[in-house]
């Protein structure tokens, strides 16, 4: 006789019921001046929706004189997206761009067949201390944007679209969500947003997205009964509504994030993100080589005088 969960006199109904498929707890990776945690890809999950790789940096303070000084180095077959709470960097990037970046502002860097960008403090953020603290998302484009030209853009905060309800503010980074949509292009069906929760306010993460997740930067939230604190990911089965409770005495801070499955999983190798693992050998063998002015790689204009080495494996 097979078991029916229905019939079962403890089985949870409604709100008990699990609808979280996995918690991702994140790996720490110090960077010297400020600690980077990294959420996706993880054993779990490679994916939610196009989002690869989920970085969240610091909160770091940074004493006089120093600051963050990523070198040039490559991407190919994936979009960036930088969103700040404090602090600000300079981007360069080989298609000419140079921006800087700041609070609740997107820069969106789509490498497609290749490109390659730096990302430092600039010297007159230096002269004091300073802080930074913010999240970089890395996504897989599909198979048939993935050697496209390289593009960056850059969309201010006044530009986002926010959404308000009592106790609840959501700005939209990227995609669209509730009704509303940011001014990125986006290669596949996406949603990004950084929502702010008050204490006892309860936010809604409706089906409309395949894939849903949501990261907690700050607060406590509750969701199914059940409790989490900052630096954990959830991600929710397809279909289900999901409500997001703020718990704790302060606001709670969350990202959410998801979008349409991709077509298939994507090989990783080192920046390099493809459905092909020739095009990540090629791309490999390109940096390598070091021909930055007739080769797949240029180096930005004005930070060209230095670059990450390619590792060894």
């Amino acid at each position: 006789m097979s078991w029916n969960p229905a019939l079962d006199p403890v089985c949870p109904e409604g709100d008990e019921v699990d609808r979280i498929q996995f918690e991702i707890v994140p790996r720490a990776r110090d960077l010297g001046d400020f600690e980077v945690r990294r959420a996706l890809p993880s054993v779990q999950r490679q994916m939610v929706g196009p989002f690869i790789f989920f970085d969240q940096a610091g909160p770091a303070e940074f004493l006089t004189g120093a600051g963050v000084d990523v070198r040039p180095h490559p991407h190919i077959g994936l979009g960036t997206v930088t969103y700040l709470y404090r602090g600000e960097f300079f981007h360069r990037d080989s298609t000419g761009a140079a921006q800087v970046v700041e609070p609740g502002a997107v820069n969106w860097m789509i490498a497609g067949k290749g490109v390659t960008h730096s990302e430092r403090t600039r010297p007159a953020t230096r002269k004091g201390p300073h802080e930074l603290f913010g999240v970089q998302t890395w996504m897989a484009l599909p198979e048939d944007q993935e050697d496209r030209a390289p593009s960056f853009a850059h969309h201010g905060r006044e530009s986002l679209p926010v959404i308000e309800a009592e106790g609840k503010q959501v700005r939209l980074i990227l995609g669209t969500l509730y009704g509303q949509r940011a001014p990125a292009e986006m290669l596949s069906e996406t949603f990004y947003a950084d929502a702010l929760i008050q204490p006892g306010a309860t936010l809604p993460l409706t089906a409309e997205h395949e894939d849903r997740g949501i990261y907690v930067l700050e607060g406590e939230v509750e969701i199914s009964g059940r409790r989490f604190l900052p630096g954990r990911m959830l991600v929710f089965r397809p279909g289900d509504p999901i409500d997001v409770k703020s718990v704790g005495r302060l606001p709670a801070r969350i990202m959410m994030l998801g979008g349409a499955t991709m077509e298939g999983p994507r090989h990783i190798w080192w920046n390099f993100v493809s459905s092909s693992k020739e095009k990540i050998e090629e791309a490999k063998e390109a940096w390598r080589r070091g021909d930055f002015r007739d080769g797949l790689f240029h180096l930005p204009p004005g930070d060209d005088y230095e670059y990450i080495d390619a590792p060894e494996r």
